[in-house]
């Protein structure tokens, strides 16, 4: 029975310290119960001689300092992990919210996991397709990597999320695929998009849903997408299932990390982020990925919205630095009615090259990537010399390049967020917008596909 203490000195916003305690060690889980009965939660963040600072999980409305009680479990935040979490919507603590039983757990682990070791990770090579274009064709997502949706207050992200979650699907293969949604500090209307838009489309069945409100205590935040991860980890590992993991909002996870460490008095970093961020991000991105000798994976996409889209933030700039590259939203496209509106020059997967080509996508797909680039890059310089000089200006091949940028983002980029296109749907559209430029035009791309595609469409 674990030891019950009486010594509670303060309680300060978030935290609380405990006095005389023994054989207490950091991140151990506690109860603290209050005069009448209740029970809330609590967990240890420093361990000074016989004091314990720990941190509370719940409201300290009502700790009365001397008739309540605080016992330490002597174990971690943990989960219980079973398939049955398939088709379950759990808050951030990883308790049921959708009216259906508990969940009779295989085994209960740590949410903090374990990291994996480096010489047991597989190289991600195989291509995850998501059913839209201008991810699948020019950044392309690969099984195991982590990829990044840089948005900005405003924009689309929700949707798009949602929209991956619910078309994305490992090609050619009758392996067993789910998906994990973890959503921080979102609003009660986001919440329901999200529960509806799965439950609707029937990909419920296969996904997992943890969703932290945003009045919902910012110390469960900072757990969620650690319960996420952890079901994760127990669905690819134990279950052999290829598993993407998508969390939204990673800004809203590092504000609660930033609130509780003011609490905590702790020295800032940029911005008044706590100096250890681009550690706590590593500890929560570097558990993606594939595992030698085990069928499953981990593919993470975490969303971020970058505070006044800046990119330099601390945020995105040091997701940036431990992730695969990044998508990034665009508000000009997206005052365009352009659905999603992912500004393909600036987005990067750093994996693409690993998951195309023959036997993955079609042997096609790396030159047309790379002259899509390059002429829509054209294109959209043609469109500022326009504006800057007049249509008069433009020599007749510029002109060409500008009305091809146009048609590119109206029929390759703009899909809309219930159109799901398979790889050989976006070649085709990528090679029927190429067949606006001459062939000699198409430096980029070998004679033999231009003589099995070009022009016809």
């Amino acid at each position: 029975m674990p030891k019950e203490y009486r010594t509670i000195q303060e309680v300060a916003g978030p935290l609380m310290l405990v006095q005389g305690v023994e054989g207490v060690t950091y991140d151990e889980m506690g109860e603290i119960e209050l005069a009448n009965g209740e029970i809330r939660r609590c967990k240890v963040l420093e361990i000074n001689g016989s004091d314990a600072l720990v941190q509370l999980y719940e409201s300290a409305t009502g700790i009365n300092l001397s008739n309540s009680k605080v016992r330490f479990l002597g174990r971690a935040l943990e989960l219980g992990v079973s398939a049955d979490m398939l088709g379950r919507v759990f808050d951030g603590m990883g308790h049921p919210i959708d009216n259906g039983p508990e969940i009779l757990p295989d085994e209960r682990r740590d949410i903090n996991g374990l990291p994996m070791n480096p010489a047991a990770r597989d190289y991600p090579n195989e291509f995850i397709q998501t059913g839209v274009s201008a991810i699948d064709g020019l950044n392309t997502l690969v099984r195991g990597q982590k990829l990044p949706i840089f948005s900005a207050s405003g924009l689309p992200h929700a949707q798009l999320g949602a929209q991956i979650a619910r078309q994305a699907k490992v090609r050619g293969s009758d392996e067993s695929f789910a998906v994990v949604f973890a959503a921080m500090g979102i609003t009660f209307e986001e919440s329901n998009f999200f529960i509806n838009s799965f439950k609707e489309t029937g990909a419920i069945d296969r996904t997992v849903l943890f969703i932290n409100l945003a009045n919902d205590p910012a110390v469960e935040r900072i757990a969620t997408p650690r319960m996420a991860l952890t079901a994760a980890e127990y669905l690819a590992f134990e279950q052999d299932m290829h598993v993407l993991v998508i969390l939204t909002d990673i800004t809203n996870y590092a504000d609660a990390l930033r609130e509780v460490s003011a609490a905590r008095k702790e020295v800032p970093g940029r911005r008044g982020y706590p100096g250890y961020l681009y550690t706590d991000l590593a500890t929560l991105y570097e558990r993606a990925g594939r595992q030698k000798g085990r069928k499953g994976s981990i593919t993470m996409i975490p969303i971020l919205t970058m505070p006044e889209g800046d990119k330099t933030h601390p945020i995105p700039d040091l997701t940036g630095y431990i992730t695969e590259g990044q998508v990034i939203l665009s508000r000009e496209l997206y005052s365009k009615g352009i659905t999603p509106p992912i500004d393909v020059l600036p987005s990067l997967s750093r994996l693409k090259d690993k998951g195309i080509g023959e036997g993955k996508t079609r042997a096609d797909h790396s030159n047309t990537m790379n002259q899509l680039f390059a002429a829509y890059s054209r294109g959209k310089e043609a469109k500022e010399l326009m504006v800057i000089l007049g249509e008069a200006a433009l020599s007749d091949i510029d002109l060409i390049y500008a009305k091809f940028a146009d048609a590119f983002e109206k029929e390759y980029v703009s899909q809309g967020y219930t159109t799901n296109r398979d790889i050989e749907e976006t070649l085709e559209i990528g090679w029927k917008l190429l067949s606006i430029l001459p062939r000699s035009e198409l430096k980029r791309i070998d004679d033999k596909y231009l003589d099995l595609y070009y022009g016809k469409q």
